[in-house]
This record gives C-alpha cells, structure tokens and sequence, in this order.
C-alpha cells in the first residue's frame, strides 16, 4: 500500500483516472484533440513567390524533353518480430505479438512525374547529401538520359543542394547533373505543393503503415512491388489549384503593398 489510511493517499489513487485532465467531464474537454496543420505564414513575400512558381510549373504542359519531377523523402524505422505471428484463418485475421525489437532506420525516397503516371521508390539506409545526389543521379543519367533539362520539384533542406552532387561525385560529373537540373523549392509551410508528397502518403497508407519490415531488403522488395503495381493501373495526376485561384483562396498570405 503507499501512503497510510489517515492520509488517504491509497484510495485516492484508486479514485482518480490515470489518463486525461481532471475533472474533464465537467469543463467540457472530454472529446477534445489537438489538430496539427501547416499552417501559412501572413504576409509572407518568399512563400508567395516559391509557391507561385510552382503552381506555374504544375500548369506547363507535358513535355517528355523537359519532364516536371517531383520528389519527397521520410524516415522509417526498421522493426523485428519477437514472436512469430499467428497466420490468419477463416474467422480472425493475422494475429502479431505486440512486442518487437528495433532494428535500425531507414529512408524512403520518393520519385514521381505526375504528367506520366510514374513513381518510384528508392530505399537507402540514411538520408544524407550523398544519399539524396546518388538517388537523382540514377535518374538523370537512367530515366531521364535523353533530357537536356529536368524540372525538380522538391522541399527546401539542407539535404536537397546542387552542392550535394559535389559531395557524391567528381567535379565533373556533379557539373554535368547540375547543369541539367532546374530546382523548383516548395515554399515553407507548403509542403502540400508537392505531388510527390501526396504520394508518399499513399504509399504509407497503402503498403507501409501498420506493418513491420525486419530487414531493410524486405521494405525495399514492398515498395518496389508498390509502385510496380501503381505505375501499371494508375493515370497521371489531375492538379486543379492555378495562381488565380491561390490568389483568392490564400490572400493572406500575400503582403499588403504600401506606396
């Protein structure tokens, strides 16, 4: 027992919930939950700008020699069976134990070009400079080999810099992937300019989540049957926000202009 009968401490521990405020019912938070969202800046010239200039881009039309890539990346973490799981039956479904053994992380990198109708999905250990350079140089000098231009449409990090190929590769070759490389920056806190990334949410949803990958190999094989399966059924992508209608929808975000 903690505490003694005169202070009382063991039966109000037993009395109140160990989970959610007190007293919740009775000011009204019981169903109460925090919603996290991007939320824009206010008057914020430099995430109108990147944001115009990739909505322009999402209008050009398809270009096969000049193609418009998106690409987006995120952490996974790399999980082991302690137990074997049960398969399923006729009645319940597969049972898993709910213990596991962390087995190290791992990089999804995501390669989409909305107006084609392809995905990729390259699986690497970390998300370095280098990792993010190798997995565009298999790209520019594979898919993309004939295309004297290739429009990137991807996050503003530190990780995705033309320096990044100086990093992987020889002054040379950097300078002929550089060279071809026209960057296109989502603004801060405008993620969601980014096809890819709607994508990526797909693929979590469709192949990764709920799921436990003991091996780096098994989570490359999954993915890679993903987009195998995607790039076979699914069309391009249909984008509907234009300029003008940001400019109305997302006023604010634009700055008063004072003469």
């Amino acid at each position: 027992m903690v505490g003694t009968p005169g202070r009382g401490m063991g039966h109000r521990g037993r009395r109140e919930r160990r989970n959610g405020l007190a007293h919740a019912q009775k000011n009204g938070r019981t169903k109460r939950k925090i919603a996290y969202w991007v939320m824009p800046p206010e008057a914020d010239a430099e995430c109108v700008a990147h944001r115009e200039e990739g909505l322009e881009t999402y209008e050009k039309p398809y270009n096969p020699h000049v193609p418009v890539v998106c690409m987006d990346e995120q952490p996974v973490q790399v999980l082991k069976e302690t137990r074997s799981p049960i398969a399923a039956t006729a009645r319940p479904g597969k049972r898993v134990d709910d213990a596991y053994e962390r087995a190290g992380t791992a990089a999804i990198f995501m390669f989409a070009e909305p107006l084609a109708g392809w995905r990729d999905v390259a699986v690497r250990t970390r998300k370095t400079k280098s990792d993010w350079a190798i997995e565009m140089a298999r790209w520019l000098e594979g898919r993309y080999a004939a295309c004297g231009k290739v429009i990137l449409v991807c996050d503003n990090l530190n990780t995705h810099t033309k320096g990044a190929f100086y990093e992987a590769f020889a002054p040379e070759r950097a300078r002929a992937l550089v060279r071809r490389l026209a960057f296109c920056d989502t603004p801060k806190h405008g993620s969601w300019l980014n096809i890819a990334e709607n994508a990526l949410s797909s693929l979590t949803h469709q192949c990764v989540a709920d799921r436990r990958f003991g091996a780096i190999a098994s989570l490359r094989e999954a993915t890679k049957a993903w987009s195998n399966d995607v790039n076979a059924t699914q069309r391009g992508v249909d984008w509907q926000m234009r300029i003008d209608d940001a400019r109305t929808k997302l006023k604010s975000v634009y700055p008063t202009i004072k003469l």
